[in-house]
């Protein structure tokens, strides 16, 4: 089980002069020698694995991944390199790494999930990059978020930021505070949460069109919406939530199946929450279709939600289909 008193450890490990001291050492002894075409191999196949995650979910291709960083990337790591070189490495490495954890978290796994998140921060700290680890922080904080760490998420949440303060990137920027805010309003700290999703907001509005290839790239204006939706109906703004979800899935156009289902399923007890039950179906069955097949704990978790707030209406007629239909997904994300 992941606690944050771990998560909150993680910020002592690392060590700025490792790759330094590597370099060095492994000079004589080592047997791979490593230049850019392996940073580069990394970066695509972190890449390609991340592709198939984001849509499928976290529960797909996990074991690739791991299998990857320790029959080549850790032979890579041991090899023979610059100290340039090895900067480059350490970062690619840690993005892999994150991306395992990820993947573990999203296939249920908090715990792994946490300390393949202090070993990115670990070796992106130690490769002197702060959006990495930044990233790699803020993966901490969420799952601190999603478990109710309260006062954890609001820590790493903060060290998260002050990583990225070097920052100039716009989504980079947007991506970290709106994770602050979203700590902040689990804390019940209206005035802070409001403060960082005001700058979140005027970060991605600056945002260019195209992504670029930073590790915070990925967050992207649907990406925003989202999140910033789930943020205000937190705090209780839940027009402003609605309008953000949907600015989601129909004005910026979510593109993968994982993401997309996962906004109609909040977008769909947002609806119930406000007492539009006709809406609230009618999303709900779209989330269904766009479920099947993908192997995530938030999809999972959804799955059980809405069949826990339709026993509270199972009196209208249009429940009955939605939940045979919502009965046999359960059984799919079962097995």
């Amino acid at each position: 089980m992941a606690s944050g008193a771990y998560a909150l450890g993680a910020l002592a490990l690392p060590d700025a002069e490792a790759v330094t001291r590597r370099s060095s050492a492994v000079a004589t002894g080592a047997t791979a020698a490593v230049g850019q075409g392996e940073v580069a191999a990394i970066r695509s196949m972190t890449k390609a694995l991340g592709d198939a995650a984001a849509e499928l979910g976290g529960g797909h291709a996990r074991y690739l991944a791991v299998r990857y960083l320790t029959e080549d990337v850790a032979r890579w790591l041991n090899g023979r390199y610059t100290e340039a070189t090895g900067r480059e490495l350490f970062a690619a490495a840690a993005e892999l790494v994150h991306l395992a954890g990820w993947m573990a978290g999203d296939e249920g796994h908090q715990g792994l999930a946490q300390r393949y998140y202090a070993h990115s921060y670990r070796l992106a700290a130690e490769a002197g990059h702060a959006e990495v680890a930044a990233t790699a922080l803020r993966g901490m904080a969420v799952q601190a978020i999603d478990l109710g760490h309260r006062a954890a998420a609001v820590r790493l949440s903060e060290a998260c930021v002050h990583e990225a303060r070097s920052l100039t990137g716009p989504r980079a920027t947007a991506y970290y505070q709106a994770t602050l805010a979203n700590a902040a309003a689990l804390d019940g700290d209206r005035a802070t949460a409001t403060a960082a999703l005001t700058a979140s907001a005027t970060a991605i509005e600056r945002a260019p069109a195209a992504p670029g290839t930073s590790w915070a790239a990925h967050y992207s204006p649907r990406r925003w919406a989202h999140e910033s939706g789930m943020i205000l109906a937190q705090l209780g703004e839940t027009d402003a939530a609605e309008e953000h979800l949907r600015l989601a899935l129909h004005i910026h156009g979510l593109d993968r199946r994982r993401t997309r289902a996962i906004v109609l399923a909040d977008l769909g007890t947002l609806h119930l929450r406000r007492g539009d039950t006709d809406a609230a179906f009618a999303t709900w069955s779209e989330f269904l279709d766009n479920a099947s097949g993908i192997r995530s704990i938030k999809v999972t978790d959804a799955i059980t939600d809405m069949r826990a707030r339709l026993t509270r209406v199972r009196h209208l007629p249009a429940t009955a289909d939605l939940d045979q239909r919502d009965q046999r997904a359960a059984t799919l994300h079962e097995h």
